[in-house]
């Protein structure tokens, strides 16, 4: 990697520092706090549909079935189920944090929130309904031809529904409340333990790698990877190949951002690690995973061979990362 590009890393992580500490109030503010029951705003209004199984084939599941608030609107399982028990095919991903992302989903087929939120109404496996029919349903019920009328002077269509439901996701933005934001703020130097600190030491430093792809106020950089989970056999997801037929990223998967991630198991595309713990010991050595991977980035050839104690530590450190208010967790 060259020293420009690690340069251009470091001026974005510190630049986000710095804004932070210049405008903290911002920080505290960022999760405005909308009425529970009364629908006032385009996010609103999004929330409602999307905890609604109006949008699924047989009204029986809505899209926080999957994205569910207690797990960082992530799932709790390798795959969610969707209408007649079917399985998604990939494992479901946090969508907090989504407002600064340039593509959505692990291959990166969706250029915005509101492309993003018709796939899986409309994929068989999920909620399995036309959106054509969905606008339908929600043009035909009294409550929601009211709400759109009046938040966005006109009945409901493909488009406004789309956007409402992306204006809800655009909502669930991290506040700053996670220890690490706190230590790194100034606002609690104690937010952090040791363990923790240490962990972020490891975590930023260049011989261990992990922020040449962790970057970026929430943890990712938002690029393709390929970090060992094809080998065209036991597994073989092809990832962002399937939407450019790029050799050069057969195997590749968006990298997901780290806030929340102690929330969020299990791991992985295919939820393949059931814990943080799993998942540190992969990176450590791939190999004692996957024995012949095609493809794998350069970053993952040589094992870093972390000691236990490290590996405690970056997990520690990925705890730190944890909301203390995630919007609807009850």
């Amino acid at each position: 990697m060259s020293n420009l590009h690690k340069i251009m890393k470091w001026i974005i992580f510190i630049g986000f520092c710095f804004f932070s500490l210049l405008f903290p109030s911002q920080q505290e503010s960022a999760i405005p706090k909308p009425e529970p029951v009364e629908v006032t705003n385009k996010s609103d209004l999004g929330k409602l549909l999307f905890f609604d199984p109006i949008l699924s084939k047989d009204q029986s599941i809505a899209c926080a079935d999957c994205h569910k608030p207690e797990f960082a609107f992530a799932d709790n399982q390798k795959f969610s189920s969707g209408v007649d028990g079917l399985k998604a095919d990939r494992n479901t991903p946090s969508i907090m944090n989504m407002l600064s992302r340039p593509y959505f989903f692990y291959d990166g087929r969706a250029a915005t929130l509101e492309e993003q939120v018709i796939v899986p109404i409309e994929n068989p496996n999920e909620m399995n309904l036309s959106y054509d029919v969905a606008i339908q349903r929600i043009q035909g019920n009294p409550l929601y031809d009211s709400l759109f009328r009046k938040i966005y002077s006109a009945p409901p269509d493909s488009i406004n529904v789309a956007h409402s439901i992306a204006e809800f996701q655009r909502f669930l933005e991290s506040s700053g409340s996670a220890p690490h934001d706190q230590w790194m703020n100034g606002f609690d130097t104690e937010a952090m333990t040791a363990s923790q600190i240490r962990g972020r030491e490891i975590f930023l430093a260049d011989e261990f790698l992990c922020f040449e792809c962790h970057f970026g106020p929430d943890f990712t950089g938002d690029e393709f990877r390929n970090i060992g989970l094809y080998d065209g056999n036991t597994l073989n997801d092809k990832g962002r190949f399937e939407i450019t037929k790029d050799s050069s990223d057969l195997g590749k998967f968006k990298v997901p951002g780290l806030r929340n991630i102690a929330l969020t198991a299990p791991y992985m595309h295919n939820g393949m690690f059931e814990t943080l713990e799993e998942v540190i010991d992969f990176y450590s050595n791939p190999y004692d995973f996957i024995k012949d991977p095609i493809n794998m980035d350069s970053l993952m050839i040589e094992p870093l061979n972390l000691t236990l104690q490290q590996k405690t530590d970056l997990v520690n450190f990925l705890h730190s990362l944890t909301d203390t208010d995630i919007p609807f967790r009850g």
